[in-house]
């Protein structure tokens, strides 16, 4: 709904929106083609490495692009730590909070499912995007908030994490004469080995699940396998990444100093880095990002409680709010953001479409000025920038979309 209430941005924890809003035009941007474009430049290590960060890994591993999804359920968790804080403090009580919590997560599976259908020919029942992950668990959310203290949540999330790990683990791994064609994994894949061969793409204990699962709803043919890998039990550990987020929104608002807070985010990162890491490193648990692997929602969660208190430091600590204003208008309208990127963004969406009918096939590459093969990288930053008009308009006559 449109709500004209918002705080101004000066009364909000700007770092918070200041970091969703970056998030978003990351995710808004498609990466602005770059891993195509390096590939015209395989000799050069700048290119390469760029390639690489905006580009998900094939399995194991991270990178930049790999971190968007797990920032946007972290900051679920870190903005439900305020917001149901403000409606407990408004006199709420916990039946009204748990149906609104309901509601959110109604609202956020179907307009996931919704945007994942454009496109189709009828309903697309996935629940792989970050929107439908996010509503799986946020009533779970919710009920871990409710419990108030922090050890009750650490508890959750190590029985998350640990009984994810044994429903993978104690499912069969692959035969060595499998035939991973049948499951769309092509012959160079490189497969885990070893104990991490229960973590392998599509033939792994969530694959088996969906493949039940899926084909319980109507379809355009037969659910078999999603090409990408990704599954929809993943919102059970990505569940715990919301925790962690939970937990951080509880650091911040402490009633303690900014350095302390700024000291713990700090160490909770680097702690949950080197754990998932650790796990990866000694065999016990891959870094899978497609499958959410507890050692993926630990890493993962390390790194974001590090953007996080890098965003908290320089925007909240220093004080450069209006430094961050350019994001921020952009994270108080994350859902119409990721709506508009969903529905009409990318480089042959409808606002790259209508830009090139009213001036021409050749805008983007400045009417032959530019070597065509930037201008993948020029549509979309086009595109991007109309969009984020779009948030600044929005913002100045104080609309504000929400669930």
């Amino acid at each position: 709904m449109y709500r004209h209430d918002q705080p101004d941005i000066d009364e909000r924890l700007v770092s918070l929106d200041a970091y969703r809003g970056f998030i978003m035009l990351a995710m808004a941007s498609a990466g602005f083609a770059l891993p195509q474009v390096a590939k015209h430049f395989p000799d050069q290590p700048a290119w390469k490495f760029l390639g690489y960060q905006f580009d998900h890994v094939q399995w194991v591993g991270c990178s930049f692009w790999d971190l968007i999804q797990p920032s946007f359920m972290f900051m679920v968790g870190a903005a439900m730590a305020y917001s149901f804080a403000r409606r407990r403090a408004e006199g709420h009580s916990f039946g009204r909070m748990l149906g609104h919590a309901l509601y959110r997560s109604a609202v956020l599976i179907l307009l996931g499912i919704f945007l994942s259908s454009a496109g189709h020919q009828r309903t697309d029942f996935t629940f792989v995007n970050v929107l439908t992950q996010i509503g799986l668990g946020y009533t779970f959310l919710f009920l871990l908030w409710w419990l108030g203290h922090a050890a009750w949540q650490l508890l959750a999330i190590a029985l998350i994490l640990g009984g994810y790990w044994c429903l993978f683990y104690f499912h069969p791994a692959p035969a060595a004469d499998f035939n991973y064609k049948s499951v769309g994994v092509p012959d160079d894949f490189p497969h885990p080995a070893g104990i991490e061969a229960h973590w392998d793409k599509n033939t792994n204990a969530a694959a088996h699940v969906d493949r039940w699962l899926l084909n319980r709803f109507p379809r355009e043919k037969p659910f078999e396998y999603n090409a990408g890998g990704y599954q929809t039990l993943n919102f059970i550990p990505s569940l715990a990444t919301m925790v962690f987020g939970l937990l951080a929104g509880g650091i911040l608002r402490a009633s303690r100093g900014r350095g302390f807070k700024l000291g713990l985010l700090v160490a909770s990162g680097a702690v949950l880095a080197a754990g998932g890491w650790l796990l990866n490193y000694y065999g016990l648990c891959p870094l899978v990002k497609r499958i959410w692997t507890p050692s993926w929602a630990l890493y993962s969660s390390g790194l974001t409680f590090l953007m996080l208190a890098g965003f908290y430091l320089v925007v909240d600590i220093i004080g450069l709010r209006r430094v961050a204003w350019p994001l921020a208008v952009v994270g108080m309208n994350s859902i119409l953001m990721y709506c508009m990127a969903q529905l009409i963004g990318g480089g042959n969406g409808w606002i790259a479409r209508s830009i090139e009918t009213h001036f021409g096939p050749q805008v983007f590459t400045g009417y032959g000025r530019l070597d065509p093969v930037y201008e993948p990288i020029v549509r979309l930053a086009v595109v991007l920038a109309v969009m984020w008009l779009v948030c600044v308009w929005l913002y100045r006559q104080r609309i504000f979309v929400k669930i």
